[in-house]
């Protein structure tokens, strides 16, 4: 295996409290009382026009600027570490494995992301929200980040915590994995057929050895 393609959020980094309570603020203001928490639990996964086109309607742009807004301001105080991720990010580095970014996230967020963490220089390459036509789990990102890697199908991992990230990786043709500490749960990933469960990060140094 050459490559590993990282999903961001709820994967190398912990943004799940952050997101939630940016979409708290941004449709309280908009439907005062309406949302709470739990509510707010679909809308992890998929691009914010996605959930905006469905949830107010022409007015997408808009609220997506009131996210940005907010989700930046309180980014670096709600973002959480996930134990291992660092230490496995650099160890599969030092092997010589070429890591990639592949979310449905605007790549200056992802940026940010990376920086707070420390490894932005270990990615060789990041496809964010504005770099393709289309989201996961439509196969063109995944294909866009192999195609920037120069690595085929064959030799390359998608690795995520929600089930685009699995559907888009099997649409692509590539080997999958998916995070036990995903928010919506290992059970409920299972049921995309993964071909690898991670229970920790560091699972994926014996996986690129072995495959």
């Amino acid at each position: 295996m050459k490559a590993l393609l990282f999903d961001f959020d709820g994967t190398l980094l912990d943004t799940n409290e952050l997101i939630i309570e940016t979409f708290l603020h941004v449709l309280n203001e908009k439907f005062p009382g309406k949302y709470k928490a739990e509510d707010c639990h679909r809308f992890i996964g998929p691009s914010l026009k996605e959930t905006f086109d469905e949830l107010t309607p022409g007015e997408t742009e808009a609220m997506i600027a009131r996210y940005q807004d907010w989700n930046g301001l309180h980014h670096d105080r709600l973002v959480k570490h996930y134990e291992g991720v660092i230490e496995t990010l650099h160890a599969l580095h030092d092997m010589g494995i070429r890591l990639a970014i592949v979310s449905t996230k605007r790549r200056a967020n992802i940026i940010r992301g990376l920086n707070v963490l420390g490894v932005l220089d270990l990615f060789e390459w990041i496809v964010g929200f504005e770099d393709t036509p289309y989201v996961k789990p439509h196969p063109v990102p995944i294909l866009f980040a192999l195609e920037k890697l120069g690595v085929a199908k064959e030799e390359a991992l998608m690795i995520g915590d929600n089930f685009h990230d699995i559907q888009g990786g099997q649409n692509a043709g590539v080997r999958t994995a998916g995070v036990a500490w995903s928010f919506k749960g290992k059970a409920f990933l299972e049921q995309f057929h993964p071909d690898y469960m991670l229970e920790k990060m560091e699972d994926l140094i014996a996986i690129v050895k072995e495959a």
